[in-house]
């Protein structure tokens, strides 16, 4: 990588740690759409630039998730029994779509699902659709085959979850601020999962190129790592400073920008065809 590579990756990193502990994200659907273009710009191949910026991705995750969480612990926001409840599917799910059907997809699909399903999560937050006073989160057994789902798709996205996971707790009448807080640590077995699904499933298309492990393109992620950790807490922090509304406002344009950026993509990589 260059050296203007490396500060852009630098940039990037920071603003997206910030995100992670802002919104409970974990960052990747922040950062897909961003190195999806900087690893084009650097003359990746096409049919290879979804997949490393999605696992790339979805890897740094595991290293801003552990910042972000020691922060919202602080505040003792996190309800760690639905952290434990949703594990053990989350990482079932994550190794399932990680390892098998990652590698499977085509660029132009992991483009268009991943538009679909961000744009949806946007719409869901910013409609602010009140959930029924008495609904909760479901059993242990409901609340795990939720986790699968999440970390199934989770994996085709490279995100922590946080797009579905804060969601759907909301639904269940979990308080925003406990979602957040929830949903940044879920992000770290998300990632570890699939994190390792990637590795597998693309030891043969990946590793023919320097830097990849698997899908994972370990250089920009070090160069993302070193700012990210740094400025996770910081957004953590903020998030219980905002107003309730405020946060969910965010939440929802940001998803919808990244939408937009990625069906964008979705349409080149058709027209190429």
């Amino acid at each position: 990588m260059d050296v203007t590579m490396v500060m852009c990756l630098l940039v990037l990193g920071a603003v997206v740690g910030f995100a992670a502990g802002l919104l409970g994200i974990g960052g990747g659907m922040l950062l897909v759409p961003f190195l999806t273009m900087l690893f084009a710009w650097q003359g990746m191949p096409p049919e290879l630039v979804v997949h490393a910026a999605i696992a790339t991705s979805m890897t740094s995750i595991l290293f801003t998730s552990v910042s972000s969480v020691r922060a919202h612990q602080q505040k003792g926001t996190i309800k760690w029994p639905i952290v434990w409840a949703m594990a053990p599917g989350i990482i079932l799910g994550g190794l399932l779509s990680g390892g098998a059907v990652f590698a499977a997809l085509s660029t132009l699909w992991l483009s268009l699902f991943f538009a679909l399903f961000v744009g949806y999560s946007g719409w869901s937050m910013l409609r602010n659709k009140k959930p029924k006073p008495a609904r909760q989160m479901p059993g242990v057994v409901g609340t795990s085959a939720a986790g699968a789902g999440i970390g199934f798709l989770s994996g085709l996205v490279g995100a922590g979850g946080g797009f579905l996971s804060v969601p759907f707790m909301v639904w269940c009448n979990v308080a925003l601020h406990n979602a957040v807080s929830t949903s940044a640590a879920l992000g770290f077995p998300i990632a570890l999962a699939n994190s390792v699904g990637y590795v597998v499933s693309g030891l043969n298309e990946g590793t023919s190129r320097p830097g990849m492990l698997g899908y994972i393109y370990w250089p920009a992620l070090v160069a993302l790592v070193c700012t990210s950790v740094l400025t996770a807490p910081l957004g953590a922090r903020m998030a219980h400073r905002l107003p309730v509304q405020t946060l969910k406002r965010v939440f929802a344009c940001l998803l919808f920008a990244l939408a937009a950026y990625m069906l964008f993509k979705a349409w080149q990589t058709f027209a190429a065809q």
